[in-house]
């Protein structure tokens, strides 16, 4: 899972990237080609924006080592490859009944706060799922 700002993983998808972190490469280091990522989006943009709180991209590593950018002058963060999936987004709230890595669920929200973390392989699957469901409508 990876939580990011809706404008952020736009760019992720026309770039064929993802980031994480706030730009750091520590946790990019733990994915490996094949492993899956789904991407929530808790607002429309990291500074401000409006709530979304969906899950809205879906893609597969693809890159073997993390790389560096240079964004601006004082911002160079590192980035992964990736793959995306064709799907449409999902109603976070909606799916927390059926996932196990949410403990509560009055505070659903808490552990999107941890960035990039793994999910059990079952709940990635729900969320699969559910935005693949969507798209064919």
């Amino acid at each position: 899972m990876n939580t990011v700002s809706l404008d952020h993983v736009q760019a992720g998808v026309s770039g064929g990237f993802t980031q994480a972190d706030h730009g750091a490469e520590s946790r990019l280091r733990r994915l490996r080609p094949g492993d899956g990522i789904v991407f929530y989006s808790p607002r429309t943009s990291l500074r401000g924006g409006v709530p979304v709180q969906q899950f809205t991209a879906i893609a597969v590593v693809t890159g073997d080592q993390p790389y560096q950018v240079n964004m601006s002058e004082d911002f160079h963060p590192w980035r992964l490859a990736v793959r995306f999936a064709r799907c449409r987004a999902v109603d976070a709230k909606s799916l927390v009944p059926l996932l196990s890595f949410i403990q509560d669920p009055t505070h659903w929200g808490l552990p999107f706060r941890r960035g990039l973390f793994a999910i059990p392989e079952a709940d990635y699957r729900v969320i699969a799922a559910a935005m693949s469901q969507q798209s064919r409508e």
